[in-house]
This record gives structure tokens, sequence and C-alpha cells, in this order.
């Protein structure tokens, strides 16, 4: 493989190979070997407008018409045959347009989410896209991050990686700078190279890019960089129902076509052919893949206006039956903004020092850090503080990580001396130290420091110890001198209030998932309207100790969890999602084990690089308004879909099998296949429409209602209403000639549908549901109106067979369409106000 004649080297000489240095190449260079080597991606096989145009000719819909066509062409129908033909053009053109939209959409939404990689160039650290790496970068990686080339490792710091992703292996393992004693090609044995795609569990590494693209060892295999697209339940519910319902139709068609042969004979054979394809067409409902891309994609773009991306579109599915959403405080109900409410120490000075020389500030190569409390602590010095913050060496740190809430720093003093520094969450620190600086004692300090939390603020304290030696561990974090404590404010954010409020109205909980301290998750809680009371708080210790029963009840009864470690997070997710769909919003490395537990994974733009690839929505906007705002949207959309399937199964089931029967009684055709079809493509455009509908305030409450088989006796009885008027309409008219009844039943039919798409789009009575979206009503009305005008035009006459109706025969169709919608809300209102879903 191209990394292996790297491993045996040492770091000069393959800088040296690479005609570069440390400091990194220059911006020239830089581009020069871009045009030379291309982008860094790996290109996954783009699908063309070509092909979107090519899927449109495998539908079945396809299939089943142009046979019928063909047919007719066969029977010297040519203006039957060139009308069918017309409706395929007009599916395939409608889908065509529907689906490249989703493409497009798909594409838009890729350009929100560059993914930055720090790297020397001009001998200055810089952020890039990782696609303009080209051999010879000098690459910064750490802790969180998917490496985005292949890499010669110049230094490393506690590094380990988790390299799964190319050997299987999920056990961690380390790397080195050195070079190895002999070449290899195997990827678990070269120790100094860093492989794309893998993730950076801790620690950090320098190292000089040696392959991009396609020839990193991730992009020689093929086979690991193919898209993986994940079903949601909703795809998979309407691939059951789709196939259900194809095999029902076919069976029963088909029964109904051999019945007709058996009793009339082979003198129409042709004709019922025809017919009883058009029949299956018009039953199933063709245009679901049109309504469903439509509202996807459409939803998709609009959140996507609202700083909200999602990386998969069926992930709005798992975004609108969100039950729980579980997630941090700060950044997403606070501003993420610290201001420095005090510092309180016997000794202000020091402790402000103290405070930063455990702190990346102690570097004298930072001029600034991601810490937003240490950027707070810098602002406080002055230049000649800070003069003297450079004089001290660091010589050993442990980070601050989730599981010890501290870190620690090792430092060697001006006078020689050394001092072992350790700052974080006041009780970890307090329960460490054997004495106070002043004379306050540790309880009121840390009966101070609650008081501070109380009042919602957060609280780090420090405290230290001359310590012997170069190296510390843990177990040296002991007998140190509290030194005092530093108070921060986090202001709320202005919407954090409303979203809690909008929350509730969708049903949706809202549990708070954080490192902080029980008075200051509680204080927050509380102001946001959350709990009622600050001390509804469970601490993540006290959960830990509960058994699998106590769990169960815990996790339910609270909202707020403080001091929660990664590892209880993933088990309070998990034990949710026993009994709801559940969402975690994270954004660091040890939140990625949750975030691939939950139903849905969300996190911010800034998260670290593993949790993004795992995650299913990204926020460019860090707010809670705007995930509930979110859940809002994927609940409306799949809403309107749902209307789509309730709407035209119950009227396509009820008609088309109606048609059907009553065709065994008489001997003609009720409807022609050519009008079936007029029919069926007229009553889909609002149809279609209903995608961009407004929706209910119970729909939207109810994320369990879109689930089918939850309303799939509401489609019985509906379906069975319009059988019933069919049969009477057809006891009315059955004595007048048959392009009077075909010309009638063809009003009927459409108008009927149009009428139960107002009546199915809400659970009230149609006149006091929320008023129809323009586009619904304007489809609504244009179909009506070219449903009447046709039969009076001879276009209508010549290619569709109608006649002009009369006035008596309009008057009898509007008195049974008038008795079919009572009729209709009666048992919707009937079985609303019974069946409680």
């Amino acid at each position: 493989m191209n990394f292996a004649k790297y491993t045996i080297k040492k770091t000069n000489e393959v800088l040296k190979g690479l005609r570069t240095s440390e400091q990194g190449l220059s911006t020239g260079e830089a581009e020069k070997r871009l045009e030379k080597y291309g982008f860094n991606e790996i290109k996954s096989k783009e699908t063309t407008l070509f092909h979107v145009l090519l899927r449109q000719f495998k539908s079945p819909f396809f299939y089943l018409l142009f046979i019928a066509s063909i047919i007719a062409f066969a029977m010297g129908e040519a203006i039957s045959a060139i009308a069918i033909l017309f409706f395929v053009a007009i599916n395939v053109v409608l889908g065509f347009f529907q689906e490249a939209r989703a493409e497009k959409t798909i594409a838009a939404l890729k350009k929100y989410l560059p993914s930055n990689t720090r790297v020397m160039r001009d001998n200055k650290e810089k952020m890039i896209d990782k696609k303009f790496l080209v051999p010879g970068d000098i690459v910064l990686i750490e802790s969180g991050n998917v490496v985005p080339v292949d890499l010669r490792i110049l230094r490393t710091e506690d590094f380990m990686v988790d390299e799964s992703i190319l050997t299987g292996e999920s056990v961690p393992v380390s790397k080195i700078s050195k070079p190895l004693s002999s070449e290899t090609n195997e990827i678990f044995e070269a120790a100094n190279v860093l492989f794309a795609g893998t993730s950076v569990v801790s620690g950090k590494a320098e190292g000089v890019v040696i392959g991009v693209a396609k020839n990193t060892a991730l992009g020689e295999i093929a086979k690991l960089v193919s898209e993986i697209s994940r079903e949601s339940a909703y795809e998979k519910d309407l691939l059951k129902l789709s196939k259900s319902i194809m095999r029902a139709v076919l069976i029963t068609i088909i029964a109904i076509f051999l019945l007709n042969l058996l009793i009339k004979g082979k003198a129409m054979v042709f004709d019922f052919l025809i017919f009883s394809i058009a029949l299956i067409v018009s039953i199933i409902p063709e245009a679901l893949p049109l309504v469903v891309i439509s509202a996807l994609s459409s939803g998709a773009l609009k959140l996507a206006k609202e700083k909200v991306v999602v990386k998969r579109l069926s992930a709005l599915e798992d975004l609108g039956n969100i039950e729980i959403l579980c997630t941090d405080k700060t950044g997403t109900l606070t501003e993420g903004r610290m201001k420095l409410e005090g510092i309180f120490s016997e000794d202000h000075d020091k402790c402000l020092l103290f405070g930063l020389l455990s702190s990346a500030y102690v570097d004298e190569n930072v001029e600034s850090s991601l810490n937003p409390f240490d950027t707070v602590l810098y602002d406080e010095l002055d230049g000649r503080a800070r003069y003297v913050l450079r004089s001290y060496k660091s010589i050993d740190e442990i980070p601050f990580d989730s599981f010890r809430m501290r870190n620690s720093m090792l430092l060697k003093t001006p006078e020689g001396n050394k001092v072992l520094i350790v700052k974080g969450a006041a009780e970890h620190i307090l329960e460490r130290c054997s004495s106070t600086e002043g004379a306050k004692s540790k309880e009121q300090f840390k009966t101070e420091m609650e008081t501070e939390g109380e009042k919602g603020r957060r609280v780090l304290a420090i405290a230290y110890k001359n310590f012997e030696g170069e190296k510390f561990t843990e177990q040296d974090e002991r007998d140190l001198t509290f030194l005092g404590y530093y108070s921060f404010k986090d202001p709320l954010k202005k919407t954090a209030e409303e979203a809690i409020i909008l929350a509730r109205k969708l049903g949706t909980k809202i549990k708070i998932l954080t490192g902080d301290s029980p008075e200051v998750a509680g204080a927050v809680a509380k102001e946001i309207g959350l709990i009622k009371n600050p001390k509804e708080v469970i601490l993540g210790e006290k959960i830990d100790s509960l058994s699998r029963n106590e769990l169960a009840n815990v996790v339910e009864k609270y909202s707020v969890f403080a001091r929660v470690s990664p590892t209880t997070k993933y088990n309070i997710i998990k034990k949710l999602q026993e009994k709801h769909e559940v969402g975690f919003l994270g954004e660091g490395i040890n939140d990625t084990p949750s975030l691939k537990l939950a139903h849905l994974a969300i996190v911010v733009d800034s998260a670290a690089d593993v949790s993004r690839e795992v995650a299913d929505i990204v926020l460019l906007r860090r707010d809670l308004k705007v995930i509930v705002d979110g859940i809002k949207e994927g609940r409306n959309i799949f809403s309107n879909i749902n209307k789509y399937i309730k709407c035209t199964l119950a009227s396509n089931f009820g008609n088309s099998y109606s048609l059907a029967i009553i065709s065994l009684f008489i001997n003609y055709l009720p409807l022609l296949p050519i009008q079936i079809l007029l029919v069926n493509f007229l009553s889909d455009f609002p149809l279609i429409a209903v995608a961009s509908d407004k929706v209910d305030v119970e729909e939207l409450r109810k994320p369990k209602l879109y689930q089918l088989n939850k309303v799939f006796l509401l489609i019985i009885l509906l379906a069975f209403i319009s059988t019933v008027f069919d049969f009477l309409f057809f006891y009315i008219f059955h004595k007048v000639p048959p392009d009077d009844l075909r010309t009638m039943w063809y009003i009927e039919s459409i108008v009927t549908e149009i009428l139960l798409i107002f009546s199915i789009r809400s659970r009230h009575f149609f006149a006091r549901a929320k008023a129809p979206s323009v586009i619904l009503l304007l489809t609504s009305v244009i179909t009506i109106g070219i449903t009447l005008f046709l039969p009076f035009t001879d276009f209508g006459h010549k290619v569709f067979h109608f006649i002009n109706p009369s006035a008596n025969y309009l008057l009898i169709v509007a008195g049974l369409l008038i008795g079919y919608i009572i009729l209709s809300e009666v048992v919707k209102l009937i079985y609303f106000r019974y069946k409680k879903i």
C-alpha cells in the first residue's frame, strides 16, 4: 500500500522526501499541489439527472399503463392509447421533477456541513476545509477528530486511535512517531501511520500527509466508502403498506376479470383487460412517492433555513417522532457566554493567577483558548500579571474530562520550585483538600458555593500544593490547600422559556443531562419553567446506584439530571428508549456512545468530528427552540403524508371496488379505462398539494398517529361509505344511456374525493378545522372547475366520450355529494370521539 514505504523512515527523511518541513507548506506550494493531486475527496457514485429520469421508467405503474396502451393500439383504439401514454408522460415528468428536486436538496444540505482541520501553512496554524489537504501538509490532530487523510506521525502526546473502521478491532491502539524496524503493508502493524476515517480517542498528534482521497487506505477499500442508507420505521411501514395494497389489488382485480369472462364470455376480453389494468392503477396510491419526496425535501430546506441540517431526509420522521429530548444546558438553554461574577479567595490575585496557570494560557504560544472560563479569567489580567503568567513553565498535565470533572497542571515556578494546581467542580476539589488558605473552613466555602449555585451561577474551585518530581498521577491530587473559587454567570437564552412552552404543547418532554452542579441545573430549569422546585434534581452518582426497576421510575420522574458522566447519560437514554422515542443532543467525543444509541442523534456544528459523523441532524445555531421547532415541522410533514394515504385509500378502494363489482351486473363498462385514468389523474392534483397543508394541534401532539394501523379502521369505514354511495348512484342512474352514466360517475368520483380531502384533514368538523393551505385550496378549485367544464367541450366528447350533463342530473349528483359528506363527517367524528388515539 502507499503508506508502507514511510513506516521505516525517520521523520526528517519523510519530510525531505515530501519536500516539506515542520513549518508546513507555503500557500503557493499548497495550491500547486492541489492542482496536481486534486481535492481530498472520495466521491461516491453520483446520481445524475439521467439516472433520476431512468428511475421513473422502472415503476410498476409505468409498466401497467404501457401494457394498457399497447393493448389499446392493438384493438384500434388509437385515441385511448395516446391518452394513456399522455398520462404515463405526466407521471414520469412529475416524478422526475420531484426526485430531481430531492437530489438537489441533499446536495444543498451537504454544503452546510464543511469539515475543517488544523494545519501548518506559512509557519502558522490555520483551519482549512479537509478537501484542500495535499501531500506534504502538516496536520494537527487531537481527541475527538476523525483523521482526514493518511498521515505519517511526527510526534504524539498520550495518543490513541480507534481503527475499527479499517481493522474491525474495537480496542483503541497507541501510536508512535519512531520508524519501524521493518516495512509493513498491514494497517494494524503500522504503528507510526494514521489512516483516514479512523477516530482519535485521546491525546494529540502531529503528522505529515502521505496520502489523500483514493490514495489513502480507506480510498483503496471501496466497500467501506459506499454510503449506507438507513431505512426509517416510517419508510418500512410505507413499503410494507405498498406491498400489501399491491397484493390485495392484484388478487381482487384478477378475480373480477376472470368472473367477467366466466359470466360474459370472451366477447369483451380486451376491453375488460384494459379496464382491469386501469382499475389497478386507480386503486394504488401511485402519487405517494411524489407526496413523500415533496414533503421531505421541502421540509429539509425549510429547516436548513432555520439552521437545522438533516443528513438524511428520513431523519425528519425521527425528528417528528421524538417524545423525549435529552439535552445539555450550556449553550442550548443558556447563551454559553460566561461572565465573571466574582473571585472569592483570601488572596484574590493568587487565585486568579493559579486559575490561569491551570489552563492553556500557560503556553506562551497560545493567544486564545477554547475554554470560555479561562478566556474570561484571562481578560481580568493586566499586562504585568500576563508577564508573570508566562514566567511559569508547564511540566505535566492531566486534562479535564467528564469523568474526573477537573484538570490538573504541574508547573515550575520562576524561583525553580514546583506546584501542582487542581481546578474543577467544587465538590471534587473540596474532597481532596486537607486545609484552606485563610480563615474560612471547608464547610463555609461549601455553603457559599452552594448559594452561588442556587442563584444559577456556575462555580469552579481551585486548590494547590507544593510538589516534588517531574510526573504526577491522580493519587497525588490529595492533601491539597483550598485556594478559592470563581463564580460565573451564563445568561439564559431569550428563547429558552418559549421552547419549553412549545415542547409542552407538542407533548414532548425535555430532560436536561448536565455535568453542572445540582444547584445550577435546578435554578436554570426552574427559571425556564421546566420544573417548579429547584430541588427536583437527581445526581448522577445516585442514578448509578439504582437497580433496573428503580432506574426506570427515576428516569420517568425527573427532568433534570446533574453531575452525570457519559456512562450515566448512556444508561439514562437506554432506559428511556424502552418506552419512548428519544432524541439526544451532544457534542463531545464522550457523547458518541449516547448519540449512536439514541433514536435521533443531534449535534451542534462545533461538535467533535466523531460526534458529527454519527449524527442525523446538525444544528448550525445552538438553541433548544431550533430543535423543538424542528420537531413541530417533522410532525407537520408526516401528518400531511398520512392525510394523503388515508384519503387516497378510502376513496380509491371505495370507488374502484364499486366499479369492479358493478361491472359484473351490466353488459357495458361502467367507466371506460381512459375515464378511470382521467379521474385518477385529476383527483391526485389536490392530493399532492396536501404536502403543504396546515395541521391541527392535536395531530402535532401525538406522533404515534403516524402509525397507519392506528387509523386503518377509519379508512375502511370511509371506503365503505364511498362504496354505499356508489351503489346508490348506480341504482338511480342504471337506466340512463351508458355515456350519461359514465359522465355523471366521473363528476361524482372526483368531487367525492376532493370533499374527502377536506373532511379527513382534521379530526374536527371540517368547517372548524384550521384553514387549508392556499395551494390545496387553489388546486381543489381548479380541479373541480376542469371536472365540470370538460364534459361540455368537444375535446371531452371526442377523447373521453362524455356528454353534456343535464341540470337535473347535476342536481341529483349534488344531493348525493351532500349526503356523502354529511355521513362521512358523522362517522369520522364518532370514530375520533370513541377511539382514543
